[in-house]
């Protein structure tokens, strides 16, 4: 077992203070009289008693083992980027009105994050829960009723009760609950930032896809035109001698391909409408009008460090804070296994017109008193509840470096395919230069005499696939964008600090 800092791995110790306590003696009973002003002054006295600090980020990388294998304060490895401070309100980078709007609809009416809107106020209410046990309870009890004659004679009772009861958190075993249910809502309420930002970005990816299969659909369109002239050039060659019925049958063949691809780009563009009228919250109708042109690619933008995305992603938040979540159930169950003491006070009135009450009976009547419970034996259920806590502990430890493994990872991927992106583009762009220079060449040599149409015709052919590769790879640069913003966590806004401060103690 290893020890880091106040945090001992498995091991949240019920109180601070515990071994300064005189102990409370075992067995299960009740007392009266002066054994409870001996009771009170224990309780003044362990009152104070303050629960520990679950680890910080620092010692999770370390109980962890794997994170410290790493040097989290260096640059990113897969491609050269500034490492100043990541930034946020990446979405109005992309300078589209349009985009901010639908991101905008997306965040009121998207059905999955009125799901997740949800979990958060439920969490909320279990932290409310857990520190209503924190508070004394007050009841108040009546009864009544009339007597016929034989029955239940207490049916002939009438009588009022007002009571209360408080059951001092000598160990912190409830304040270990409820810190353990605020460090739940912080996680809940992580994840649904993670979740607002998960959705800008598909929001966004999927109006780049929008945008980009319409202009397909415009290339698609002009290819299937340049085949068609292909098609009746050829017939007309056939009629007049020098072509054959090879050449027909192949460029019409040509023509069924292109005008195949039309059809699936045309489906592929209503897909991309359904897909994002979904996530607004609209009927799948694919009526949604795209963007004739996609926006320009904004400048590249600082990366920070690794350790700093591990400390600002809403979903490494989320881990960080299910930790500790998990080391308070630890101390929960451990303050379980040690005596309660749960204090009472009441008032009663109490009256009867069939039976006589007994004559030193003081009516009103009222009182105080306590219990003392202390668990002896459970069958080893207390115990278990502490290894069964510990090893929960152990696996959110565990899940949070898996987790941070998958973020870095996704970081380096989407910094590599950026840089993958821009490389191509550049090759592409003098692709669809040459291609264009080629068709200008073979224009010209149709002009003076010394090519055929079909020359020039399957060359803007060859200039429409060109135009068809570039759109693909600029749309791919805009969505890696996204992308690269949403795994370095940077928000699609100007977020409120996202920090769970300590709980109280």
């Amino acid at each position: 077992m290893t020890t880091m800092g106040g945090w001992v791995a498995g091991d949240a110790p019920a109180c601070r203070r515990r071994d300064s306590a005189p102990p409370l003696p075992g067995g299960e009973g009740r007392g009266e009289g002066g054994g409870f002003a001996l009771l009170g002054l224990l309780v003044l006295f362990l009152s104070g008693c303050a629960t520990k600090s679950p680890p910080t980020v620092a010692e999770i990388h370390q109980q962890s083992g794997t994170l410290t294998k790493f040097a989290l304060t260096n640059a990113w490895k897969a491609a050269p980027r500034s490492t100043n401070a990541i930034q946020d309100n990446w979405l109005a980078t992309f300078r589209d009105a349009q985009l901010d709007a639908l991101v905008a609809e997306a965040m009121t009416n998207n059905p999955d994050l009125r799901v997740a809107s949800t979990r958060v106020e439920q969490a909320a209410e279990y932290v409310e829960m857990a520190k209503a046990a924190l508070r004394p309870t007050v009841n108040l009890v009546g009864t009544g009723g009339f007597n016929v004659g034989g029955g239940d004679v207490s049916s002939a009772l009438q009588g009022i009760s007002f009571g209360a009861s408080w059951e001092p958190d000598l160990w912190g075993r409830m304040r270990y609950a409820r810190n353990a249910a605020q460090a739940t809502q912080a996680s809940v309420q992580a994840d649904f930032e993670f979740a607002r930002q998960s959705l800008a970005a598909s929001t966004a990816r999927s109006w780049f896809t929008a945008n980009e299969t319409w202009q397909q659909q415009q290339i698609a369109e002009d290819m299937v035109e340049a085949a068609q002239t292909l098609v009746t050039l050829a017939t007309h060659r056939q009629k007049v001698g020098p072509g054959s019925e090879q050449e027909v049958a192949l460029a019409r063949a040509a023509l069924g391909n292109y005008q195949d691809n039309a059809r699936q780009v045309r489906l592929a563009h209503e897909q991309a409408l359904r897909a994002l009228e979904l996530l607004l919250g609209r009927y799948p109708a694919a009526e949604l009008a795209a963007r004739h042109e996609l926006v320009e690619l904004p400048g590249d933008i600082p990366a920070g460090l690794p350790l700093a995305m591990l400390e600002r992603r809403p979903d490494m938040i989320a881990a960080e804070r299910r930790v500790a979540a998990a080391f308070n159930r630890v101390g929960e169950a451990k303050a379980a296994q040690l005596p309660r003491i749960i204090l009472n006070a009441n008032v009663a009135a109490i009256r009867s017109d069939i039976l006589q009450l007994q004559d030193d009976f003081e009516n009103p009547t009222g009182g105080a008193g306590g219990n003392l419970i202390a668990p002896i034996y459970k069958g080893g259920a207390l115990k278990t509840q502490v290894r069964i806590r510990t090893l929960e502990q152990k696996e959110a430890v565990a899940q949070y470096a898996r987790q941070a493994l998958l973020a870095l990872g996704d970081v380096e991927n989407a910094l590599a395919a950026g840089e993958t992106l821009a490389h191509r583009e550049q090759l592409l762009r003098q692709v669809l230069t040459d291609s264009e220079r080629a068709l200008a060449l073979a224009q010209t040599s149709y002009r003076v005499g010394q090519g055929d149409l079909r020359a020039v015709q399957q060359q803007q052919l060859n200039v429409q696939a060109a135009r068809l590769t570039l759109l693909r790879v600029r749309s791919e640069q805009l969505a890696q964008r996204v992308n690269l913003h949403l795994v370095l966590g940077g928000s699609f806004t100007q977020p409120e600090p996202l920090q769970a401060s300590a709980p109280a103690r």
